[in-house]
């Protein structure tokens, strides 16, 4: 008894909280976790299972753990779930400079910036009724439009090209079409040049800005989804995961060089399939610089997994040295897409003395027909 009792009085943990204990474990093995995810993510292909988390996870898991350590008074417990906050708060997709970077936006030029907007239109209103989806995308009234998934799921990881462009040109008869890849860039501005890609899910359409014409390079960006939607008790799951990471690595491979191939200023939008915690963050990184801080929201989501779960950011826009991004925020779909629509005000910062004899591209225009599919059996289902 005397034992018992020395055991129940020094366990501050029990003392506090019956069976407080339970909070160092919980910790722990979040921790385990954590340092696991630090560790393979990016690197090895099963990890886009686990990094499928919702981002906020990472802070606000260890952070309730935090409080309850306090709580039992496990001071063991609260500096494990202290080390895992501090140490998984770049996973959280949580952007605290958006709460002072909105109050600093960049005014705009004389001449006024241009209005574009990035959407995943989740298969081209496979779903839903053309007219309220056509009335929609006509009233958000932009310049330039990039839009992902011009094409129809077959709900059996392939999908169907489809051929829209009457009514395209009817619904928009001052924009021009450039349609490739199952994606659509729609432009007010003169086009200059549609540019051939490395990367096979990117269409890259370069345009005149207002007033001296300089160049505007758009690269309207779809990164294949990390799964198919099988049961995970199969081998295809898996199957497809290894094939489709090997898949992205090289989308994300060829926008790079991309990129850092294109001579003007370029804004990078589109459906990244990819969150703060993926791996594959890191390559956006490279890529140009996140707008994400002018939207002014300290947890920017834009994918919804069903209506009232919008958990995860998947759609991001960047830009490189030259074009400035003025205004920056998500705008609800209205029951039309999975995906928020991005919507940003750019100009360009300073001139561009190259010229377009100077740009080695390959210029070439490509229509419905002139698509390249994606391959058959692994087109990633809801892409």
């Amino acid at each position: 008894m005397r034992t018992v009792g020395v055991l129940v009085a020094g366990d501050g943990a029990n003392a506090a909280w019956p069976g407080g204990g339970w909070v160092l474990w919980a910790a722990g093995a979040w921790a385990v976790f954590l340092a696991a995810h630090l560790v393979l993510n990016g690197r090895w292909w099963f990890w886009l299972l686990p990094s499928l988390l919702p981002p906020p996870v990472f802070v606000a898991l260890p952070a309730l753990l935090l409080a309850l350590s306090w709580a039992t008074g496990d001071l063991t417990a609260a500096v494990v779930a202290g080390a895992a906050l501090l140490s998984g708060a770049r996973q959280s997709g949580l952007v605290p400079g958006a709460l002072v970077r909105r109050k600093r936006r960049p005014p705009p030029p004389p001449d006024g910036a241009v209005r574009v907007v990035s959407w995943n239109t989740q298969h081209w209103c496979q779903s839903t009724d053309p007219e309220p989806f056509y009335a929609f995308l006509r009233g958000l009234d932009a310049d330039v439009y990039l839009l992902q998934e011009y094409h129809h799921d077959e709900f059996d990881g392939t999908y169907r090209l489809i051929d829209d462009e009457r009514r395209l040109r009817e619904t928009f008869p001052g924009h021009r079409a450039v349609i490739a890849r199952g994606l659509i860039t729609l432009s007010r501005l003169p086009v200059a040049a549609t540019v051939g890609t490395t990367a096979r899910r990117t269409l890259r359409v370069d345009l005149e800005m207002p007033g001296d014409g300089r160049i505007l390079a758009t690269f309207n960006v779809h990164i294949p989804v990390q799964l198919r939607l099988v049961s995970p008790l199969r081998a295809d799951f898996y199957r497809a995961v290894r094939t489709r990471a090997a898949d992205r690595a090289r989308e994300y491979r060829g926008l790079l060089e991309d990129v850092a191939d294109c001579p003007h200023p370029a804004l990078i939008a589109g459906d990244f399939n990819t969150t703060a915690a993926i791996g594959d963050a890191r390559r956006i990184a490279r890529l140009g610089s996140d707008a994400v801080a002018l939207s002014g929201r300290f947890c920017p989501t834009s994918w919804q997994v069903r209506p009232g779960l919008r958990w995860w950011r998947l759609d991001w826009v960047l830009t490189t040295p030259g074009a400035r991004v003025h205004r920056y925020r998500f705008r609800d779909p209205r029951g039309l897409s999975d995906h928020s629509v991005q919507e940003v005000s750019v100009s360009l910062a300073e001139p561009d003395h190259r010229t377009l004899a100077d740009h080695r591209s390959r210029h070439h225009d490509e229509g419905t027909h002139h698509a390249l599919p994606l391959p058959g059996k692994d087109r990633p289902a809801g892409q």
